[in-house]
């Protein structure tokens, strides 16, 4: 009993030094500390970002044929290479340095750049490179089995490098969005808007795949080649996303905020997987589960804009609305003839455009808003300035994606030929297949 006694004493006088030591500390200190936690929580969000891309790699690839694995996976990482250079050289400075209220034009190559947050400029920049990495990769399952590798690295590099950092200044880098007090959180605007609406416009430039819509008006059903593998890469991002929007604080504060983000996103996703299943199984008379997959990740897409400034009950109903919206915009794109193998504009396009208008709707004042949402008595002012800016992005991305890919396919073209296209891309455009020795049937 006497040595417990000692050392009950020790790990007391141990205790009670750690709790003192930071009141005896000097400011100085107790900041390099605080900042040295914010950076450790940056860098952990870019890392779980970063890891995101695995997940998008899985899901595009199991929701696909086969035969073209390699070329979506070799998208995928390329897309975070290019990414990586061209926010380095252009995209860090077009979006973050100063200039006017439609882009930056200091710091180019990182030289003379400033930091965005509280925390060291570098750690702030691999979180924000991760976050165009995300932006340029959506498109890949848009344009998937049909699309030129070639093309698709010219894309890749000019949305990263002054697509998407210009729509980033607007709201995160002191635009004119943000002085209108237009409120992204995350990114539903930012990332996810911006990656959707470019994957439209490219898949209606590029048209449907080889026998996709029958010469009836009938839509052949191309299914995706492994299903564990999607549901695999949806669990990562879903674990991701907790760093996506987490991570967003920029701070590790108190802890009361990166908690409700948290929760926040949890329940968006969990809603948005139920809601989906539930609406494609009176659909369709089955409880699909890719389609329950996608509803997951439309409720975070959702959620990621309003995620910091709503009830955890608010995020529920906000994740159901975009589950059911993931179902019902999907079978719009095939009734109109769209071909989107993966669904990349009903995931990110339709549920980032709603997760913002949603934070005018929703959002409370008491949670650090500008004013409250339109269901708790804030009238239409919020819900205006996220409709107008939310509309401007869109319409931006139209137009400058619109022009891009029209150029890249009447120079380098924009699409693998027919006989590519039936082979498929690894062998076409690769010479590699992704299930060497196994016979794959179509």
């Amino acid at each position: 009993m006497e040595f417990f006694k000692n050392k009950r004493v020790v790990f007391s006088l141990i205790l009670g030094g750690l709790i003192i030591s930071p009141a005896a500390a000097d400011t100085n200190q107790v900041v390099e500390i605080a900042m040295g936690l914010d950076t450790v929580w940056v860098l952990l969000g870019a890392f779980l970002v970063f890891f995101m891309q695995a997940g998008f790699g899985m899901v595009e690839a199991g929701f696909i044929r086969a035969k073209n694995s390699t070329n979506i996976l070799t998208k995928n990482f390329l897309d975070f290479c290019m990414a990586s250079i061209g926010f380095f050289v252009f995209g860090y400075a077009i979006m973050f340095g100063k200039g006017n209220g439609f882009l930056g034009w200091s710091g180019f190559a990182m030289v003379g750049a400033e930091s965005g947050a509280d925390v060291p400029l570098f750690a702030f920049w691999l979180f924000q490179a991760a976050f165009c990495g995300a932006a340029a990769t959506i498109v890949a399952g848009g344009m998937a089995e049909r699309m030129k590798f070639k093309a698709y690295l010219v894309y890749s590099f000019l949305i990263s490098a002054f697509i998407y950092p210009i729509v980033g200044h607007w709201v995160w880098g002191g635009g004119w969005l943000s002085a209108l007090n237009f409120t992204d959180f995350a990114g539903s605007a930012v990332v996810h808007t911006t990656g959707g609406v470019a994957a439209l416009i490219g898949t209606i430039i590029l048209k449907p795949r080889t026998g996709k819509y029958r010469p009836d008006g009938s839509v052949k059903m191309i299914a995706g080649h492994n299903i564990p593998l999607a549901s695999l890469g949806v669990f990562i991002l879903w674990f991701g996303w907790f760093g996506f929007n987490a991570g967003s604080t920029l701070s590790v504060g108190d802890g009361s905020l990166i908690s409700l983000v948290a929760i926040n996103t949890n329940l968006a996703a969990a809603a948005g997987g139920i809601l989906a299943m539930i609406v494609v199984w009176g659909t369709t008379g089955k409880p699909d589960l890719s389609m329950a997959l996608n509803g997951a990740l439309a409720g975070l897409v959702a959620v990621t804009a309003p995620c910091a400034f709503i009830s955890p009950l608010s995020a529920i109903i906000i994740g159901s609305v975009g589950g059911i919206l993931v179902v019902l915009v999907s079978l719009l794109l095939d009734r109109l003839k769209i071909d989107d193998p993966v669904g990349a504009f009903p995931v990110h396009g339709v549920n980032g455009i709603w997760g913002t208008l949603a934070l005018g709707l929703f959002g409370r004042q008491s949670l650090g808003l500008t004013s409250e949402g339109l269901f708790f008595g804030g009238g239409f002012s919020q819900l205006g300035v996220q409709a107008l800016g939310v509309f401007t992005i869109a319409t931006f991305v139209i137009v400058a994606m619109g022009i891009i890919f029209l150029i890249i396919d009447k120079t380098i073209g924009l699409r693998a030929s027919v006989d590519e296209e039936n082979i498929g891309l690894d062998i076409g455009e690769h010479g590699l297949e992704s299930y060497s020795g196994f016979q794959i049937i179509e």
